[in-house]
């Protein structure tokens, strides 16, 4: 992962949002389709402006496109929208034909895919991912989809590294999600690299979603819905979440739900995805991360604020979840809100 530029900036009195193009194809999940535009549709800068721009085009000439529900929408758009795009998103479609079925593109679809710009982010959602393979995209990096397409994508496309156990995947400049709740997961995640948690944040807040689901945790959770009069771990993740700053042992998160630590861990897995001891590391990253972007604490003291301790571990902790230094991701969205959109970017 790497500080990079990927957006053009205000200059003076000029400013141009993030142009979002979303590819409507036959066969689309209506739900998956409108993600984009929920997540994207939201951020704004402090003047009011919107940070993106989302527009959906078809392959085809302006019309109809068809669903997989009972009904048929209407696109604006051709295919040579796509080449206006800073980032192309692909949702998933369940008529893909040859794509599913050899891996390969319709000349239709191929025709409209050359009109991406070299140097566009690519991001699909569920198995949006074959177009991004079929198009060459994907060749010799890891990328994921719903858990039970991705045996299929592994066989048609053996060059990807398919890793069927996670939500998202970030490569930098190609992003790849699991079925309908990580396109969320992944919309967030694009958000909050390009502006930071507290835009992303406030995003979740207004979609009425979880503000962060790590890209590596687990597709299939067990018990995503607690069963009536079975015990959860929610009164432990939430005395955790108050007390980040003070050392957390894993028996202090059992007791407060009165089980052993063997039957806490096992249940927080099954509820969460992860260990207990992953997701505390996972929020006090995030911790730290609100504090670099939104405050003026020292390096120290956000890492006793965060429950670091200290300094280094901080800085190893980021480097290994971010690959930057504190005082990197600091600088960088520090020059976001001073106008200038700063934009971690994973994979490179």
């Amino acid at each position: 992962m790497a500080i990079e530029r990927h957006t053009e900036q205000p200059t003076g009195e000029y400013f141009r949002p993030h142009r979002v193009v979303v590819l409507a194809m036959d066969g689309a999940l209506p739900f998956e389709l409108g993600i984009p535009h929920r997540i994207f549709g939201r951020p704004k800068d402090a003047a009011g402006r919107p940070l993106y721009e989302v527009v959906t085009c078809s392959i085809r000439p302006p019309g109809p496109v068809r669903t997989d529900a009972d009904f048929d929408i209407t696109v604006a758009n051709g295919p040579e929208t796509l080449a206006t795009a800073d980032t192309v998103i692909v949702p998933a479609s369940y008529e893909l034909g040859p794509v599913f079925e050899q891996g390969v593109l319709t000349p239709e679809l191929a025709a409209a895919l050359a009109h991406i710009r070299p140097g566009t982010r690519l991001a699909s959602i569920c198995t949006g991912v074959y177009v991004l393979a079929a198009a060459g995209h994907l060749d010799g990096r890891p990328a994921t989809t719903h858990w039970s397409d991705a045996e299929r994508l592994q066989r048609l496309f053996p060059q990807i590294k398919v890793d069927a156990d996670v939500l998202y995947v970030d490569d930098g400049d190609v992003l790849t999600s699991a079925g309908v709740a990580a396109g969320v997961d992944l919309c967030l995640h694009i958000v909050r690299r390009d502006h930071g948690t507290a835009v992303a944040n406030d995003v979740a807040r207004r979609t009425v979603v979880p503000p962060h689901r790590e890209g590596g945790q687990a597709q299939f959770i067990q018990r995503p819905v607690p069963e009536p009069q079975l015990a959860t771990t929610t009164t432990a993740r939430a005395w955790a979440l108050g007390r980040l700053h003070e050392p957390i042992q894993l028996r202090d998160m059992a007791d407060q739900e009165s089980m052993s630590v063997r039957t806490f861990t096992r249940r927080f897995r099954e509820e969460v995805g992860i260990s207990p001891g992953q997701w505390l590391t996972q929020q006090r990253v995030e911790r730290a991360r609100h504090l670099l972007e939104t405050t003026g604490l020292s390096v120290d003291q956000v890492a006793r604020d965060a429950g670091f301790g200290t300094a280094q571990s901080m800085r190893q902790h980021l480097q290994a979840a971010l690959g930057v230094t504190p005082t990197s991701y600091r600088r960088t969205f520090r020059a976001g809100n001073d106008g200038v959109n700063g934009q971690v970017a994973s994979g490179t």
